[in-house]
């Protein structure tokens, strides 16, 4: 119980947005919500998940695809990797067709299956270049980011003036 505590004390407000950000399906856009209901402003929450979504990107842009090709050697791995590459090429439509343009589309739209992670891995299996994929990916969260930000910033604004009327 002790350690728990430990670890609790350890963990801020930001270095909990910040790390949830970098997580997959959730990054940016699960993040700032998280950092508003813990009492950050939308603005603070929104800096913080940027910073932390964007954390995965040169990680996964240098070892993705050594680390799949290693993956693909084990028959256990070999149907998760496949399936990862298929779901992505499958959604990756509009960054073939429209090259930067469309990789920001991409990332900025806040759906499920879109943002960083899916954005980066697509650009890497679509032999995008660095120069052109971390700028189009940097652009499209920054969307993706004051988007959600303006929406946490309504609803916290919404529930304060709903708070003083009732």
């Amino acid at each position: 119980m002790e350690l728990l505590t430990k670890f609790l004390e350890f963990m801020t407000i930001e270095l909990t947005v910040l790390l949830t950000a970098a997580l997959p399906i959730i990054e940016l856009r699960g993040a700032i919500p998280v950092g508003v209901s813990l009492g950050m402003s939308p603005a603070h929450a929104f800096f913080i998940s940027f910073l932390g979504s964007m954390l995965p990107v040169p990680i996964i842009i240098l070892t993705i695809r050594p680390v799949f090709k290693e993956l693909r050697k084990w028959k256990v791995f070999r149907g998760f990797v496949d399936r990862i590459t298929t779901k992505t090429m499958l959604r990756s439509d509009r960054i073939k067709k429209y090259g930067f343009w469309g990789l920001i589309l991409f990332v900025a739209i806040p759906l499920p299956g879109t943002g960083v992670w899916t954005g980066t891995l697509a650009s890497v299996l679509l032999d995008m270049r660095l120069k052109v994929a971390f700028p189009a990916i940097f652009i499209g969260n920054l969307i993706a980011g004051t988007v959600i930000m303006m929406v946490s910033d309504g609803a916290v604004r919404t529930l304060n003036l709903l708070g003083n009327i009732l």
